[in-house]
């Protein structure tokens, strides 16, 4: 008696749908029951890209290469047998690329601090596949717990400028779940900003008082001096 034609299966052969740039994969498209001969039929993007016939219930598989962000999905496969009166679809398969991680770039947006400030560190990662991992150091202690982000957004650290030792030297890590990738960012480090002491600015408004005193003297010279001495003749 005919089997009824049940949905395929669809399946990575490797057994994981995380791959790298220019992996070659294989996918197995598979009825556990229907009437032999099986054809299968490959979508790409609901796109029919290839179609094999099955002599038995022996999966169909297709072998594709991962050359670009297009190529991780969707797909698909559809089983149709001679019985049956349509085909039956599979499951949707998406693969997830991954790619190692570029060098973070440690940023802040001053440079200067003074005692008793508060301040900002911002690590970046531009390319590597997501989700990525931050950690922050000051020489090479840790300075944060490990900051994971799902989309490609800088992670931020808040520090507050204490004492002398709070100027060091500052780097972050990246790292994500491609192998062996874990980079260290550029090193950063706070300068000390100039602070006047009370002595100095008392000096500068000396200085600005005696400047305005000259300025207007000079003004008076022409309506006044001048004037008072022609009189006097």
């Amino acid at each position: 008696f005919p089997e009824m034609l049940s949905n395929p299966r669809l399946t990575p052969v490797q057994g994981t749908l995380n791959v790298v740039m220019n992996q070659n994969v294989t996918l197995s498209c598979h009825s556990d029951s229907g009437s032999p001969p099986i054809r299968y039929t490959f979508f790409k993007h609901s796109q029919k890209v290839s179609t094999l016939n099955r002599p038995d219930l022996t999966p169909g598989l297709f072998n594709l290469t991962i050359n670009s962000a297009s190529d991780v999905g969707e797909y698909k496969c559809k089983a149709e047998d001679n019985i049956s009166s349509s085909g039956k679809y599979s499951n949707s398969l998406n693969f997830t690329l991954k790619e190692p991680i570029s060098k973070p770039v440690l940023s802040s947006p001053t440079s200067q601090a003074k005692k008793g400030q508060n301040v900002t560190l911002s690590c970046l990662s531009e390319n590597g596949s997501l989700p990525i991992t931050y950690t922050f150091f000051k020489g090479r202690q840790s300075i944060s717990h490990p900051v994971k982000m799902q989309k490609r957004e800088a992670a931020v650290i808040f520090l507050f400028i204490n004492s002398s030792s709070d100027f060091g030297t500052y780097k972050c890590r990246a790292e994500n779940s491609f192998y062996n990738s874990t980079k260290y960012s550029n090193s950063f480090n706070f300068t000390l900003a100039e602070e006047r002491s009370h002595s100095q600015a008392l000096i500068i408004s000396l200085g600005l008082i005696l400047l305005l005193f000259v300025i207007g003297f000079a003004l008076a010279i022409p309506f006044v001096v001048i004037p008072s001495y022609k009189a006097s003749e």
